[in-house]
């Protein structure tokens, strides 16, 4: 194989990332000849007849120009793609009368941010094969010089250069990933807490009461102030868009990360649905048992949990091992000290105290655990994100780009009728069965193929 010693596609989009702010982008000439990828979705939803009923607001871009923003690069987590976030500014309109929107719930709403989703590189095929910019900073034009990525001598900031992207490598083929151990189970704890923290403020905010949540709702905006559109396949029939050739199959290959007892993080159950399987909630008062528990229910005072008993048929999993007793502890049925540790890991102190509090009878302002809450969402986002950029996403684009492994992760290649004997705890999906696997450590790397869908001539959004 001969080896490309320029800087790598990864490393350029880490400095696209770190310089954004530097930067404009062409956007009119990226969209000329742009081919998306995936199924077309449009906005609204659809009634008891398959019509589809659009959202009585729409938006419009408020400044138009050729230029933009630079956008944000985004590892995939699970395939060799890679993907920008272009942002606009725009402002919410009526569909019927086009009248603007400008305040919803209190707030100014007139400067909203839309993001639209390029794909540079998809399955490890270029499907960007340049962008074209201009540059604020002149120690980011050097920088760029220097990575042999601009071959202008000299910094003009009204100048247009194009960085070729389709004549780099990939990947780095001295790229370092380092240890694998113990990273599955760290990512998987802190999903687990991040899924009962998101299940607890679903209906909840920091910085609004329910009535301006319902409102910004109603237009289709988030408790962040994103946007939330409603949106939908183009077709009702996947078969049918199929053999009318509106729609191409191809397969993808995902990447995974596992360890021996849990093949990967999609086997963990949602916090709620864990909750209704191992756990009863009842009224204190009445005695009355809930028949669809929520975690939100801990937020009601006369609400609490206990452990369901198991029922012969009931096959307790690896999965169930590793997130009860963190649900035990967040719950105060036991206190074991799993959730304490995982939010001093990650920065989120506050909350270990106040849940500390709780669990010992002290009061606690629902609003104060709602605001300690968020900050703790938020802080495990953070941490898990980084873990991805740092440690899991560019092992991940390096095996999906170049169809191997590192060579100084010590890999065991198997098959996994043998790996389901040598780890009879594991569980796998029909398309996980015909994958292949890779023992390193005490981690499994699972490849496995699976169908991707393409819409034809999709026409692209500004």
């Amino acid at each position: 194989m001969k080896i490309n010693h320029q800087v790598s596609l990864i490393e350029l989009v880490q400095i696209f990332n770190e310089h954004h702010q530097s930067m404009l982008l062409n956007l009119k000439r990226l969209q000329e000849d742009y081919q998306r990828k995936g199924t077309k979705r449009v906005r609204g939803v659809r009634d008891e007849n398959g019509e589809i009923i659009q959202p009585w607001l729409h938006t419009e871009n408020i400044h138009e120009s050729d230029y933009v923003g630079m956008g944000i690069f985004q590892i995939n987590r699970n395939t060799a793609t890679i993907n920008m976030l272009v942002k606009r500014q725009v402002k919410l309109v009526k569909v019927v009368d086009k009248t603007p929107i400008s305040e919803v719930a209190g707030l100014l709403v007139n400067h909203l941010d839309n993001y639209n989703k390029y794909t540079i590189v998809n399955d490890g095929q270029i499907n960007v094969k340049s962008l074209q910019v201009r540059i604020s900073n002149k120690k980011v034009f050097d920088l760029f010089k220097a990575r042999g990525v601009i071959n202008a001598d000299e910094f003009d900031f009204r100048t247009e250069y194009t960085i070729q992207l389709d004549n780099l490598p990939l990947v780095s083929f001295k790229e370092s990933f380092g240890n694998l151990d113990g990273l599955f189970t760290e990512l998987a704890e802190v999903k687990i807490l991040s899924s009962i923290l998101a299940a607890h403020l679903r209906e909840e905010s920091d910085m609004f009461i329910s009535a301006q949540v319902e409102e910004l709702k109603k237009h289709y905006l988030s408790k962040n102030l994103y946007l939330n559109f409603p949106t939908t396949n183009e077709y009702t029939s996947l078969k049918t868009a199929i053999e009318d050739e509106q729609i191409d199959s191809h397969l993808s290959y995902k990447i995974d990360l596992g360890n021996h007892q849990i093949l990967n993080l999609s086997k963990l159950y949602s916090a709620n649905k864990f909750l209704d399987r191992r756990y009863q909630a009842y009224n204190t008062e009445t005695g009355e048992v809930l028949s669809h528990p929520k975690l939100n229910n801990l937020f009601q005072g006369n609400i609490t949990f206990k452990p369901k008993a198991i029922s012969p048929r009931m096959k307790i999993t690896k999965v169930d091992e590793l997130m009860k007793p963190i649900f035990d502890d967040f719950l105060g049925l036991q206190e074991n000290g799993r959730v304490t540790k995982i939010l001093n890991q990650v920065g989120a102190e506050n909350l270990a105290l106040l849940l500390q509090a709780k669990q010992a009878g002290k009061t606690v302002s629902q609003e104060e655990l709602v605001t300690a809450m968020t900050v703790a969402y938020n802080k495990l986002g953070e941490y898990a994100e980084k873990i991805y950029q740092e440690k899991i996403s560019p092992l991940v684009f390096y095996i999906g780009s170049t169809g191997l492994l590192p060579d100084e992760l010590s890999a065991t290649m198997i098959a996994h009728q043998e790996l389901a004997v040598k780890y009879p705890d594991l569980q796998f999906s029909k398309h996980e069965q015909k994958g292949t696997f890779f023992l390193v450590g005490d981690s499994i790397i699972s490849i496995y193929p699976q169908v991707e869908y393409t819409s034809r001539n999709m026409p692209i959004s500004a």
